[in-house]
């Protein structure tokens, strides 16, 4: 059986906000649909689209803008690539107009209003599902029917025993699903992880490309706690959430002057820090990275959009706290050890809140983080197993009931714990001799999937329970 093989690049993807499963998902699956209508030269003829979305993408898809994913995805809009102050003008003319240019070529009709359906009932398969309808020929109708199963992975299902995904399909010298496997590798082949991963991700492009892509990744990170660090005022949505990054940077701010955000790094290491101040510096971070994410900014999964302030936010702790001489050397070597760890949970859980609660979301991306900076702090790759099996173990059991089906309250605050917790678990893992851990990281990995299956679905990213239900809408 041949192992599924998860590139970094799989891990950490850059698209716009609010959420990985919910607005990148369904915006990548509209990419795919149309790809299909192209494949069976069908495309010219549609005269019409209607999407239904079922489950958890029904239930939270106004607040994690799924039907304005679903628009932009069909429109040809890239999200790693579209201008993010051009998505409220393609939407209005799509509104107003009640016409969709489909793939950017073709102009076919289309109202949101009746086109777009939010039912419900969940499909059998996962919690996220929706299906596109094209319409040809008069009264010929072709349908598809995608799930998105977080961290933007879409697939398509052909039986329950057999599902596709051609994003992830590689052939890896180092195959790897579970944490032993990944710890045999490094002992046999004497590597760190993030070399192991290195020599994976060759077997997929270049060098040059991978080191690249890596450092493409990290520049949207940073330019996104950068833009959530000076932008103040209210989130978007009616919760009338009031930005606060902005409020704390303006507080921990010196005043050495700085022009762009490698520049404000050298600004920032240049400030006196003390504990305080590096707690409040690290959820300064994490913040700014979320607010831009809950405002239909570019970000970058990590695992996932509504987690994707807890990996930048600890790799800037690092940079600009605890390695001033740090390079594009450690920057690499923190995103290749946070994607493997990742993978290891998709491979083996979810990172999915639709399926597994916010667990599934924050808890990945701390214990993607934790392990990352223990590579970076001198860690062994045991070590750095036991820094996520830490982080992750303490996350058990978090749900996902996100006030109005945003991704505000309590997802933007949870980036800050998650970013703390992975700090905190790097330095117990630094301090920890692994023959005496008693809980691997496969162990949690496996508990955490028992722990998706045995929750409530209302805890899981459908508003149903919790603080979304809690919380009376009329009084915020």
């Amino acid at each position: 059986m041949t192992m599924e093989c998860i590139s970094v690049f799989d891990m950490l993807k850059i698209g716009v906000g609010p959420s990985s499963s919910h607005t990148l998902g369904p915006w990548r699956a509209a990419e795919r649909f149309i790809a299909e209508l192209k494949d069976l030269d069908i495309f010219e003829k549609i005269s019409s689209i209607s999407v239904d979305l079922y489950g958890s993408l029904s239930l939270t898809g106004i607040g994690h803008a799924t039907d304005l994913a679903v628009m932009l995805g069909l429109s040809g809009a890239d999200p790693e690539y579209v201008p993010v102050d051009d998505i409220q003008g393609i939407i209005n003319q799509i509104k107003s107009s009640k016409q969709l240019n489909l793939g950017n070529t073709h102009l076919v009709s289309f109202d949101p209003e009746t086109e777009i359906v939010f039912n419900k009932n969940f499909l059998p398969f996962h919690a996220n599902g929706l299906t596109f309808s094209a319409h040809y020929n008069e009264n010929e109708i072709y349908t598809s029917t995608f799930y998105s199963i977080g961290g933007g992975f879409v697939v398509k299902e052909e039986s329950a025993e057999n599902v596709e995904n051609d994003e992830i399909k590689a052939t890896f010298p180092f195959p790897i699903d579970k944490a032993d496997e990944l710890l045999a590798f490094c002992k046999q082949e004497n590597k760190s992880i993030s070399e192991l991963v290195y020599e994976n991700e060759k077997s997929l492009r270049s060098e040059e490309e991978i080191d690249k892509e890596l450092l493409r990744i990290w520049d949207t990170m940073l330019e996104c706690i950068y833009i959530g660090c000076h932008t103040e005022g209210t989130l978007p949505g009616g919760l009338n959430v009031r930005r606060r990054a902005y409020d704390m940077y303006q507080k921990l701010k010196g005043d050495l002057p700085y022009e762009n955000p490698k520049e404000w790094i050298q600004t920032i290491r240049k400030t006196k820090v003390y504990f305080r101040q590096i707690l409040k510096w690290v959820s300064c971070f994490a913040l700014a990275v979320n607010e831009v994410n809950a405002s239909l900014g570019r970000v970058v999964t990590a695992p996932t959009n509504g987690s994707a302030g807890v990996i930048p936010a600890v790799l800037m702790y690092y940079l600009v706290i605890e390695n001033h001489k740090a390079s594009d050397k450690e920057i690499k070597q923190f995103l290749m050890v946070a994607g493997e760890i990742g993978s290891i949970f998709k491979k083996g859980a979810t990172i999915s809140a639709a399926m597994g609660g916010c667990q599934a979301e924050i808890g990945v991306s701390s214990a993607m983080a934790a392990g990352a900076l223990c590579e970076l702090m001198g860690g062994t790759p045991e070590q750095v197993t036991v820094a996520a099996e830490i982080a992750m173990e303490h996350h058990l059991g978090l749900t996902c009931d996100p006030i109005g089906g945003l991704v505000q309250i309590p997802c933007i605050e949870r980036n800050t714990m998650g970013a703390i917790k992975a700090i905190n678990a790097a330095e117990l893992a630094l301090d920890t001799d692994p023959k005496n851990v008693k809980v691997p990281l496969d162990k949690v990995v496996n508990t955490m999937w028992q722990t998706a299956q045995d929750m409530n679905n209302k805890y899981k990213e459908t508003s149903e329970g919790g603080l979304a239900v809690a919380v009376n809408l009329a009084d915020c």
